[in-house]
């Protein structure tokens, strides 16, 4: 059995069949096409016929990627409803839709360029090693260097969407999700941790989420605020500090 199906300038029929073909089968589906998107959530948006890279996986994740930059320029966390249709009118459209909150993207595909859907076999979990891990260590030892009354109650706590570094209670009793990281975080730590948050939403109403980090960039504690989630100034232990270097993260 072929791991992998592709076409190369379909008919959009064509299109449509492998695309559905990749849904049915739960397969990472990636398309490279001229397209335009329209976008309704918490607010509105519409990005004009472009070539664009739309990424799906398995577990409902959605992107949207320009040419340009690191982050997609749309997206939907995992667990979002996605399929395709094709219309009378002959429209090709991708729709993405999330319940809670309601959210969805609509991309037209004007042209699709090729199509793949890729049954993935990957089962192992990034393990926390290095200076993140030293982190959580020292917080686990003293954690009232993160807050005052804070109980460390888990580490690296498994969710559909990975895993959790550290959990707790504050000195109120309420449950914290802890995302730490040794360098200055960027916009996919706060989408990270956020992924942790939408597995509690439905059965935890009173909880709180933060990124620790020694720093953080514009963009990521305006997302940070965007999701109602905190920032936690930390440093790595000292004796690492010498041996840090900079990441791609940390400039987004």
């Amino acid at each position: 059995m072929s791991k992998y199906k592709t076409i190369e300038y379909p008919e959009i029929q064509e299109a449509y069949e492998l695309i559905n073909e990749g849904f049915n089968k739960k397969s990472m589906i990636i398309i490279l096409a001229e397209c335009h998107v329209e976008y309704e959530g918490r607010a509105r948006s519409k990005l004009e016929p472009g070539d664009r890279l739309i990424l799906i996986k398995k577990d409902g994740t959605f992107t949207i990627h320009q040419e340009l930059n690191l982050d997609p320029v749309n997206w939907q966390a995992p667990g979002c409803k996605n399929y395709v249709e094709l219309t009378d009118k002959g429209e090709l459209i991708l729709n993405s839709k999330k319940t809670k909150p309601k959210e969805e993207i609509r991309v037209y595909l004007d042209e699709v360029y090729t199509a793949t859907y890729y049954n993935c076999i990957d089962t192992k979990n990034l393990e926390i090693r290095g200076y993140e891990k030293h982190m959580v260590d020292l917080a686990w030892e003293k954690p009232d260097l993160l807050e005052k009354g804070f109980t460390p109650t888990r580490r690296e706590y498994q969710t559909d969407n990975g895993f959790i570094d550290l959990m707790g209670k504050d000195k109120n009793n309420t449950l914290m999700i802890l995302e730490f990281k040794s360098r200055k975080a960027g916009t996919n730590a706060v989408k990270q941790l956020k992924g942790y948050v939408d597995c509690f939403n439905e059965s935890q109403e009173d909880l709180r989420a933060a990124i620790v980090a020694p720093d953080i960039t514009d963009n990521a504690m305006e997302l940070l605020e965007e999701y109602e989630m905190e920032f936690i100034s930390m440093d790595p232990p000292l004796d690492l500090l010498k041996q840090k270097t900079s990441t791609l993260d940390s400039f987004f």
